[in-house]
């Protein structure tokens, strides 16, 4: 008997297309949805039992389909309890009949019980939503290590999913008090479940906020997080469609922690794919404010990773640069031309109001640190900002300290470099 099979065989193999639970966000396979303590993980997975068993929308807006049986193992629930959950996420709709529930079970019996219910439904693309695995979870076996015994509990599991064509087996698990950079290393435990499982999915909110992050990622669905809200225990996707959700993720994202005008700001970018510029920033707002303000905002916003220059005095969302055409020539070989917010200064003509247009020889990607504007000449470039871009506290006037000498050399070394 020979395991080795061809390539001319594998490629005379028809497969059926992948099913979904719910199109989109958890596929058929066995996956994880993580989150921690109270963050609302058994109410979410209450309303994805609930839309999956009345053929409804998951999370609100995501139709799953016709309906399937599901069978939702809530091993921290009673039925007083599930029974109110269920009654307040439909809305007097009564509890569909496709939907199996146990709520106390030996934990040694769930594994059969589970692979039981599997063969009686495993042809109709049930979905089994286990809650949690806590409750459940082997001890590890004599000379077993930890991750052996998460990844055979995880094996296990997706072993009931492979078994059932388009079966759905969604294991609900907490994660680990101590942060992490990346999320899926928060999921409790070793990374054996997350090595065998198909997919997993993280629920994350503040606490005392309603707004939360569903990120996803695995082997049939693409990487993505999307903007979630709670609202009285129902997690409502925020947006229409799953993509609407996930460019609101992307902007909560880059927004945190910014002010007000810095967010309007972020907003005016994030809905110009194609890249904006100072002044058509400066003219979206409401009110208004100067194109030299809107340059400040747009440099400190490139500099924090909020936004992208994609190219000279173009600004893009953080995924859109690849789509900007930018200038054949780069910013280390071209003339710059920056415009300087210099007030009123004295110059050989007598005092002169308004702004200075330096044509300098720049370098890539550093920006004045004052006025925003950018890139900076090779002799400014280590300062951070242009020589001018220093004023005294209370702004430039013709009687300033050095004003006139600062504002002749800056002329002086533009005319030097143009020269060249």
């Amino acid at each position: 008997m020979t395991y080795v099979k061809t390539g001319d065989q594998l490629d005379a193999q028809v497969f059926p297309p992948l099913r979904w639970a719910v199109p989109g966000l958890i596929p058929e396979g066995m996956g994880l949805l993580t989150g921690a303590p109270k963050a609302g993980k058994s109410w979410a997975a209450l309303g994805i039992a609930l839309a999956v068993a009345s053929g409804g929308r998951a999370l609100g807006k995501v139709p799953t389909g016709h309906a399937r049986p599901t069978l939702l193992m809530a091993l921290e629930d009673g039925e007083r309890r599930l029974q109110g959950r269920c009654r307040a996420l439909l809305d007097g709709e009564p509890i569909p009949p496709l939907l199996h529930y146990i709520t106390r079970i030996p934990p040694a019996h769930v594994w059969d019980e589970m692979g039981a219910w599997l063969y009686e439904h495993g042809s109709a693309a049930p979905l089994v939503i286990l809650d949690t695995l806590g409750k459940v979870a082997p001890d590890s076996a004599p000379g077993e290590s930890a991750y052996q015994r998460d990844y055979r509990i995880g094996s296990k599991l997706k072993a009931y999913a492979d078994e059932h064509p388009g079966a759905c087996v969604l294991v609900v698990h907490h994660v680990r008090k101590a942060a992490s950079d990346d999320w899926m290393d928060s999921t409790s435990g070793t990374n054996g479940l997350n090595g065998a499982a198909d997919f997993t999915l993280n629920l994350s909110r503040s606490r005392n906020d309603d707004a939360g992050i569903i990120r996803v990622t695995g082997r049939d669905v693409p990487e993505s997080e999307y903007a979630v809200t709670s609202r009285e225990g129902r997690w409502v996707l925020d947006g229409e469609v799953l993509a609407e959700a996930a460019s609101k993720a992307q902007t909560a994202r880059a927004s945190a922690g910014l002010g007000d005008r810095a967010i309007e700001i972020l907003n005016v970018v994030t809905e110009h794919p194609g890249g904006i510029g100072p002044t058509a920033v400066a003219e979206a707002l409401d009110p208004p404010i100067t194109a030299e303000s809107a340059g400040t905002y747009l440099g400190r916003l490139s500099k924090a990773g909020r936004i992208m220059k994609a190219g000279r005095g173009v600004y893009t969302p953080v995924e859109s640069v690849e789509s900007v055409e930018t200038d054949e020539h780069s910013d280390a070989d071209h003339d710059r031309v920056s415009t300087l917010p210099l007030g009123n200064v004295e110059t050989e003509q007598g005092l002169s109001p308004g702004n200075y247009t330096l044509s300098t020889v720049s370098t890539p990607d550093v920006d004045c640190s004052v006025c925003g504007y950018g890139p900076l000449d090779a002799e400014d470039a280590p300062l951070g900002r242009h020589a001018m871009c220093a004023p005294p506290p209370g702004g430039l006037t013709p009687d300033s300290p050095g004003q006139t000498d600062r504002v002749a050399a800056a002329l002086a070394n533009a005319q030097k470099e143009a020269d060249r």
